[in-house]
């Protein structure tokens, strides 16, 4: 799909390179080109792909021909899929596709290339330092915790689980409890974020890479995987409620 050939990378330096291009031209498309984006997504057109490009730029266009493809081929059709869903849930879609891609793409070349098992790790934890792209997307990057205490600080209302009943949605992706500045005053406050900070599902505490998500009956907080919540299908969930507040409304 690349008009101007692209060096092939073949270190683990110059497969993260590749990738940090790629994504980047793809950020590109879903947030400052998204109008332009939007519109190439054409239902009425053949199915077709999403590409970023080694040199930070995008492309939509048709899948390649050759079988199999030189490359992992991006996810087929998602100009379909534009018209039946809400704008923001089909690029969250689009996002989560594309980073799935991404991963492909780089271990693609680590697998062509030989890379052992330790390239393999760095390359993984390069890769891991950077958002993913439907965290850019849709607004859900977790900060790191020497900036945590000036984004809590920072008056978003959409942190607040007092204050993001317009936002229903927001409150699904959140990947941390919340923070002491947060909640109502008083020692009540500290009681609800040492709750807020352990799992009421599995009892452990919060971890720095893992999914959380609230219930919006209870406010306790819970790991994605505990309660089987992934990030994408709480993008879809207006009102969250947990195993245990679901089966005490059902015997009312």
């Amino acid at each position: 799909m690349e008009g101007i050939p692209h060096p092939i990378p073949r270190t683990v330096e110059e497969v993260f390179n590749d990738f940090k291009g790629r994504r980047s031209g793809l950020i590109k498309a879903l947030t400052t080109d998204v109008d332009k984006f939007y519109q190439q997504c054409d239902p009425e057109k053949e199915n077709l792909c999403l590409y970023g490009l080694p040199n930070e730029t995008w492309e939509v266009n048709l899948p390649v021909e050759e079988v199999p493809p030189e490359l992992p081929e991006p996810a087929l059709g998602i100009n379909f899929a534009r018209d039946g869903m809400q704008e923001k849930d089909w690029l969250s879609l689009v996002a989560v596709h594309s980073d799935s891609w991404l991963l492909s793409v780089a271990f693609y070349f680590g697998a062509r290339f030989g890379f052992g098992k330790n390239e393999r790790k760095r390359l993984f934890l390069m890769i891991n330092d950077l958002p993913s792209i439907f965290e850019v997307v849709t607004g859900n990057t977790k900060p790191s915790k020497d900036q945590s205490a000036n984004h809590n600080s920072s008056g978003k209302s959409k942190s607040s689980t007092k204050s993001r009943q317009s936002e229903p949605q927001s409150k699904m992706v959140k990947v941390s409890p919340p923070s002491k500045d947060e909640d109502e005053s008083g020692e009540e406050d500290e009681e609800d974020d040492e709750q807020g900070a352990t799992c009421g599902a599995c009892g452990d505490s919060y971890g720095t890479d893992e999914f959380w998500i609230c219930c919006d009956i209870c406010e306790r907080w819970f790991h994605g995987k505990c309660v089987k919540i992934t990030p994408a299908k709480a993008e879809h969930i207006k009102q969250y409620k947990c195993p245990s507040c679901s089966s005490k409304r059902a015997r009312v």
